[in-house]
């Protein structure tokens, strides 16, 4: 009867530490998003289009979906970025709130979230989702849907 109790309480036991190390993980995880969005934000505040965009994938895959239609590929994004926002005055300064972040898979989350420019004429806001993968140990924008 022991060993019977032994061989159900062990897989049970197991079950819980690896749950427990996969929630630890996956809020180390989602740290390390958080600061790569947030230190997206400070490069913006700071006028640094190039420096906000190593926040996204370096690929011609990448996608950003926004009010102009589709556009792929992380040069094209840059582009895109530097001719909407030419100057300092015109990028505001931006703020993002974290609406919702879900663990898609160990390498995949998606975030949901505001952003607000503060500018002197006005103070545009509206929602974004990304989706995140962690691609060669670090994580990055595959796709970007705002409105």
């Amino acid at each position: 009867m022991k060993y019977i109790f032994t061989i159900l309480i062990i897989p049970f036991l197991f079950q819980q530490c690896t749950s427990v190390n996969s929630q630890k993980d996956i809020k180390e995880e989602s740290s390390s998003i958080r600061k790569v969005l947030y230190d997206q934000q400070e490069a913006w505040n700071t006028g640094d289009i190039e420096l906000f965009m190593e926040g996204y994938w370096h690929s011609d895959s990448l996608s950003f979906i926004g009010s102009s239609g589709i556009i792929y590929g992380w040069d094209n994004t840059l582009a895109r970025y530097q001719k909407t926002y030419p100057d300092k005055t015109t990028m505001g300064e931006l703020k993002f709130d974290i609406l919702d972040l879900e663990s898609l898979s160990p390498t995949c989350q998606k975030m949901i979230g505001r952003y607000t420019l503060i500018r002197e004429s006005d103070e545009p806001t509206g929602l974004f989702t990304l989706i995140w993968k962690k691609i060669d140990g670090i994580w990055v924008i595959v796709s970007d849907q705002t409105c």
